[in-house]
């Protein structure tokens, strides 16, 4: 049923690379702390950086439980569902770590990895990247098909109208972005101004 990839590579790869959505689990090492999972998306927001290493952008959100988590401990899982085709269930389990937007590989990750990505209009925190230890796909079978549509437009609508002033202040104001749920430090504020690309 399951089996185990020593690299991200050829029929591994493409389905990972052709899923519109998948879904990251964090948590901190305290044993009574918040454990994460989130759902990503967006188009071109994804990437596959070498056989070992993926990577993908963190936009504005309510909360910072990832980035606090990997600046803990930097244990991360994210997931891929067919939805769609025949029925598999892809991790990763690695060690990730957020690149910062004064970090100076971030301008050259964006570029290089993102080219179809405005950051601007999503409010671009970070670029989570996440080095493999375990990779894994299982059967899914137990997985309904859905249908994907097309993308929403609403987060881009939303953050469109910040910018990195404004987005640092909104950040200021939420409750768990500079510190996590479990009190760990979160999100640098105020945000690095965005370099032009």
């Amino acid at each position: 049923m399951g089996k185990t990839y020593e690299r991200i590579d050829g029929r591994l790869r493409t389905f990972i690379e052709d899923q519109p959505l998948f879904f990251t689990a964090t948590a901190p090492l305290s044993g009574d702390g918040t454990v994460n999972l989130s759902p990503k998306g967006l188009k071109g927001s994804f990437a596959v950086l070498d056989e070992q290493t993926v990577a993908y952008l963190d936009f504005a959100g309510s909360n910072a439980e990832t980035i606090a988590h990997l600046r803990e401990n930097g244990r991360i899982t994210l997931m891929w569902c067919a939805f769609q085709g025949p029925p598999n269930i892809v991790r990763v389990h690695g060690r990730g770590e957020p690149v910062f937007r004064d970090d100076p590989r971030f301008t050259d990750l964006l570029a290089t990895h993102f080219p179809e990505i405005d950051p601007g209009p999503h409010g671009l925190r970070a670029i989570i990247v996440v080095h493999a230890e375990l990779v894994r796909d299982t059967c899914g079978y137990a997985v309904p098909f859905m249908t994907y549509d097309e993308d929403r437009d609403l987060h881009a609508k939303r953050f469109a109208r910040e910018d990195d002033a404004s987005l640092s202040a909104y950040f200021t104001k939420k409750e768990h972005i500079a510190t996590s749920m479990d009190g760990l430090p979160g999100l640098p504020l105020p945000l690095h101004p965005l370099r032009p690309m």
